[in-house]
């Protein structure tokens, strides 16, 4: 069951065509300071209380990136895997036009997870409004969304929270969960200022390897379609280890970056987990209770809405007509002041950084500024 608060949501809206087979939902959790804000994604177990709870933490994060929009989210039902490119398509033109009765007035969508730039042009075209949507192509006034903005914001909030800790993160490791979009930009910063990867997992598996893996190596297997566990199969060392894709939350490195799975991280996880620090590139990575234990156990981890904040700036940028240059200017700006304030709050009243985040969102959503 979906929970209101003071904040929201303002709007659920549930949508189904007959013709397609059409089944939708979109949450418009609150519009104080603009319109909702958030992306669409597409897979066969979206349900109304998943995209209730992506919805709350686009109002936070729109709320600490202080940019004009509220927080919305969207989902429809369907297995991009198992449907024809054509029926994708017909599915994304009949959700548009469904939902633009809130769109783009209370709700600009954006494409998330199974969702592209050619997903983006069929809904803005049945919108019949480009302001619909981001994530459009370059053609049709959109930037580029390599995952490059979101990717150096996530960096930046770990080189912020190393710095708080202590830790000199060109003589740090980490470990990457996922290596899509997000995973591959995160890993190219980190690895740029001297961080050592150890670890990396995607849908097919995880590797470690102590040494260090070769990014440009990685990079090219997906590039040519492959998966990570390629890597390990390619390498001689017997110190390069195959295993399970939870596995990669065994692996021992200084930094663990979240950037695939929600819920990755359970309850009885935390016993596992020998890392200094996690940032949540990924959204709701672990439930609050699990983060509350991490930080009991003492791993720093900064919260998703703050850390992987560069997605949104992106879309306000695009939405205003902006570049790409001022786009990496902005997530700068934003994702290290907002880390260093979170991270000083908690440190100096000795709470969750999750608390510190959410009392400042909360504050300006109150406030309206």
């Amino acid at each position: 069951m979906i929970e209101y608060d003071e904040f929201g949501p303002e709007k659920t809206l549930t949508v189904y065509d007959a013709n397609t087979g059409m089944k939708g939902i979109v949450v418009i959790d609150n519009t104080v300071l603009g319109p909702g804000k958030g992306g669409i994604r597409m897979t066969p177990t979206v349900d109304a209380m998943e995209v209730a709870r992506l919805a709350r933490i686009m109002t936070w994060k729109c709320a600490l990136a202080d940019i004009p929009f509220g927080g919305a989210k969207a989902g429809l039902i369907a297995d991009s895997k198992k449907i024809a490119p054509e029926k994708k398509k017909a599915l994304v033109e009949a959700f548009s036009r469904a939902i633009k009765v809130v769109c783009p007035e209370s709700y600009v969508a954006a494409p998330d997870m199974y969702l592209g730039e050619q997903d983006m042009v069929w809904f803005a075209e049945a919108n019949g409004d480009r302001n619909a949507c981001t994530g459009k192509p370059i053609a049709m006034g959109g930037l580029p969304h390599s995952g490059g903005g979101v990717g150096f914001g996530v960096y930046q909030a770990a080189r912020v929270a190393s710095e708080f800790m202590g830790l000199d993160l060109a003589k740090a490791s980490f470990a990457m969960e996922g290596f899509g979009t997000l995973g591959k930009s995160a890993a190219k910063y980190l690895t740029e200022a001297g961080a050592l990867f150890v670890g990396v997992s995607d849908s097919h598996g995880s590797v470690h390897y102590e040494k260090g893996l070769d990014y440009d190596i990685l990079l090219s297997l997906k590039e040519e379609g492959a998966s990570v566990i390629e890597y390990a199969k390619q390498h001689k060392a017997d110190t390069c280890e195959q295993t399970a894709c939870d596995h990669i939350l065994d692996i021992e490195a200084d930094i663990l970056i979240t950037a695939a799975k929600p819920d990755l991280i359970k309850y009885g996880d935390v016993s596992r987990l020998n890392f200094k620090l996690i940032v949540q590139g990924s959204n709701l990575p672990m439930s609050f209770s699990t983060e509350n234990l991490c930080h009991k156990k003492g791993i720093l981890v900064v919260p998703d809405f703050v850390a992987n904040a560069g997605g949104v700036i992106n879309s306000y940028v695009e939405y205003v007509g902006g570049s790409e240059a001022q786009v990496f200017e902005m997530v700068e700006e934003k994702v290290v002041r907002n880390t260093q304030l979170i991270l000083e709050d908690a440190g100096n009243g000795g709470r969750l950084p999750r608390k510190s985040a959410l009392r400042l969102a909360k504050e300006r959503v109150r406030n309206g500024i």
